[in-house]
């Protein structure tokens, strides 16, 4: 029987997504077509075995419910287990480098009371990974650790903030330190031993508004915890500019295999729309397209999701562009990402870079 159950973090901010998080929380922007960010934290979870996730909503949680409705979609609308919708608290402050308040396990200290499981998988709800936390658990079980961290190596040269682990030969942690730099750069998941969660709940009642790794780097010394390191592909999302480097990362191929594998598969809401249409004289090169658009313009090094018009004449290159938006006749799009229903006038030109794509907000008319 697993003894482990899970937990996903979505009542964050990540305030360099600006536009694209005004009306829905970070773990609801759409990715890859079809998805939602959130789409993989509870694949992930589903298809290592755990059948019972609770996920911390945030305040703003419409396109969330929306999406994940009973999920159904990720085999957990069941009897017993299955998914727990929590309320996330309001925030204090806004730490932008904050996963898990630690308020919002305090708010909701009933889920770990009552679960029947030993150990918690937690995992922030924008880790865009396909990642099988079987052997991390096993691991983890066999150890007898109180805590184990995802992590991977960085490579030479690379630069991310976050939260930095520094590891005996035997994979202990020894020091954890929140930089813009690091050779092991944890990965927003961990396990940990429910009885540290309520011993932390009872000791830190009154420290809330402090980060889970906060809390954890001070308790360091009384603790033993390990590592696990993943070695497949993250796809990061710290803002706009990761968001359109990873999609378009996504027309590799390789990179497109190893996160949508048949072994395991991500799972969303389905949508019963027809096949893309495209119409005779169009042309559409590397691009990633999905059902129920129509193309009659051109397409090139692009995403494009559900039931978007690409009109006559209409050129869009190294953009994504989601549900509903409309391109009208002679437009000109390049390195942009127009969010939800947005509608691109006739002939008009709107350029990018790959570095700074602009961004159209949601139902915008241009």
């Amino acid at each position: 029987m697993n003894r482990t159950i899970g937990l996903i973090s979505a009542n964050y901010a990540i305030p360099g997504f600006d536009i694209l998080t005004r009306e829905r929380p970070p773990v609801s922007i759409p990715y890859a077509g079809r998805y939602r960010l959130l789409d993989f934290a509870l694949s992930n979870m589903v298809n290592s075995r755990i059948q019972t996730v609770a996920l911390i909503t945030p305040h703003y949680y419409r396109s969330i419910m929306d999406h994940i409705g009973a999920g159904k979609e990720w085999d957990l609308d069941r009897k017993n287990g299955g998914l727990y919708i929590l309320p996330g608290t309001a925030f204090g402050f806004r730490d932008p480098d904050s996963r898990f308040l630690f308020r919002d396990i305090l708010h909701n200290l009933n889920y770990f009371r009552r679960g029947d499981g030993d150990y918690i998988l937690v995992s922030s709800g924008t880790l865009t990974a396909n990642i099988d936390y079987q052997p991390m658990i096993a691991e983890h079980e066999l150890s007898g650790r109180n805590v184990t961290l995802l992590y991977r190596k960085t490579a030479p040269g690379e630069k991310r903030r976050g939260y930095y682990l520094t590891m005996s030969a035997s994979g202990e942690v020894k020091n954890i330190t929140l930089a813009n730099e690091g050779e092991n750069l944890f990965l927003n998941s961990f396990i940990v031993d429910r009885s540290l969660i309520l011993r932390l709940a009872r000791d830190f009642s009154t420290m809330g508004y402090l980060d889970f790794m906060a809390i954890l780097t001070t308790v360091l010394p009384d603790l033993r915890v390990g590592t696990f390191r993943y070695d497949g592909h993250v796809f990061f999302m710290d803002g706009t500019e990761d968001y359109f480097r990873s999609s378009m990362a996504l027309l590799d191929p390789a990179l497109r295999h190893e996160l949508f594998t048949r072994e395991r598969q991500i799972r969303t809401k389905i949508h019963d729309t027809p096949p893309a249409l495209y119409v005779p004289g169009s042309q559409v090169r590397n691009s990633l397209m999905t059902a129920g658009s129509v193309i009659e313009g051109t397409v090139t090094d692009s995403v494009v999701f559900r039931q978007v018009r690409i009109e006559k004449g209409a050129s869009v290159k190294n953009c994504v562009l989601m549900e509903g938006c409309t391109v009208k006749a002679g437009a000109r799009l390049e390195n942009v990402i127009c969010d939800k229903y947005v509608t691109i006038t006739a002939d008009k030109t709107i350029l990018g870079t790959p570095d700074r794509p602009c961004v159209i907000p949601k139902d915008e008319v241009i």
